[in-house]
């Protein structure tokens, strides 16, 4: 039985689902309960200004087994007669008859939007966090990427989705040298006096997000369906991400005082967020403030990086890099860094992060199906 999610019951019944099916799964860490709530709250998410979305439960015995959202981002389908939607959130028992119920449930409101397809798993949102299907590196996740069963990538391509794009994430270990010419291209930027490196201050927030937008938006703009970030989903996201800033590991680049380019890296909290199972009462509240204090985080993880075009190719990305290097390596806790995700369509970012001897760790995969 599809059930809608539209009261505190069903809520609390697709939050906890992932809980049991991953109960054996030493690997699974929960995403809080709040941050997924966010998503579905217009309140919370300003996707809702522009699109729409449902989400569900599947019910058997009187027991939920599967869930599932979709969503239609009107701002990125210009074209009414050519609209794709989405899937996300999806979990499920090990059943492909009841995934596919899942999957027609999402298809069918879709349709009902004059939907075309659907791309999935993705989120109601940005592409920072849940996106994409994990089909390689089945290890702890980092904070924000998806984690799944293996048998989900069955599930989603025999209903008939097919590959859209890969997302790989590699890792640097931090504290072995970086190879030379990568090291000499980025200490010689780093050395030019048009340039300037500087980390960020929430002190001056204002500018530093109007920089972001400006970098994000000439940094991009080339690529398929690419919809320009706006100044309140940029608050929206650093307002979630702010009891987890460190203003030293997000850097910025000016030439003569012009932004440039930008990497936004976090601390890999999840080593924190795995004990309290979701939940951000007001006990595990004190306990996160208190795992924050006294646990070692010894990943971080290289959210997103932008360099507007007419600055590509001529070292930028590898100057923020090393200063990133030279801030978190004397600190003797930091050991690797998470790049986390290029598509397998942005040739330029797979070449710099292979230029560091990042080592290929997880791939997470988005599926299309035309309906």
């Amino acid at each position: 039985m599809i059930l809608e999610v539209n009261d505190k019951k069903t809520r609390k019944e697709f939050l906890l689902l992932p809980h049991r099916l991953y109960k054996d799964d030493r690997n699974f860490i929960s995403p809080l309960h709040n941050d997924i709530e966010s998503v579905f709250d217009p309140e919370k998410n300003n996707f809702h200004s522009h699109g729409i979305c449902k989400r569900w439960i599947l019910k058997k015995d009187q027991l939920t087994i599967g869930r599932i959202a979709a969503f239609i981002n009107y701002e990125k389908n210009k074209n009414p007669d050519a609209i794709i939607g989405g899937i996300g959130f999806f979990e499920c028992i090990n059943d492909e008859a009841a995934a596919f119920e899942l999957f027609d449930t999402a298809k069918q409101w879709l349709q009902q939007h004059n939907a075309k397809g659907m791309d999935g798993p993705v989120n109601f949102g940005e592409n920072d966090k849940y996106w994409g299907l994990l089909i390689e590196g089945f290890m702890p996740p980092g904070v924000g990427m998806s984690y799944n069963h293996k048998y989900y990538q069955q599930f989603f391509e025999n209903y008939g989705f097919k590959t859209l794009y890969d997302q790989y994430t590699n890792v640097i270990y931090v504290t072995k040298p970086f190879p030379d010419r990568f090291t000499k291209i980025a200490d010689w930027i780093g050395n030019k006096p048009e340039y300037s490196f500087v980390h960020f201050e929430m002190k001056n927030f204002e500018k530093f997000a109007k920089d972001f937008m400006e970098i994000y938006n000439d940094a991009w703009s080339d690529f398929e369906n690419f919809t320009p970030i706006k100044l309140d989903t940029i608050k929206q996201s650093f307002k979630e991400m702010r009891p987890i800033v460190d203003e030293k590991i997000i850097w910025f680049t000016y030439y003569n005082g012009e932004p440039i380019a930008f990497i936004l890296a976090v601390p890999d909290i999840n080593v924190i967020l795995k004990p309290l199972k979701g939940k951000l009462n007001l006990l595990n509240k004190i306990r996160f403030l208190w795992l924050k204090k006294t646990t070692k985080i010894h990943r971080i993880r290289f959210i997103v990086m932008g360099c507007k075009k007419k600055f590509q190719n001529k070292g930028i990305e590898s100057g923020m890099i090393r200063k990133l290097q030279l801030e978190v390596v004397p600190r003797n806790t930091i050991t690797e860094a998470e790049l986390a995700w290029v598509g397998d369509f942005n040739k330029k970012m797979i070449a710099l992060h292979d230029a560091t001897g990042a080592v290929r760790e997880k791939v997470h995969r988005t599926y299309r199906k035309m309906f």
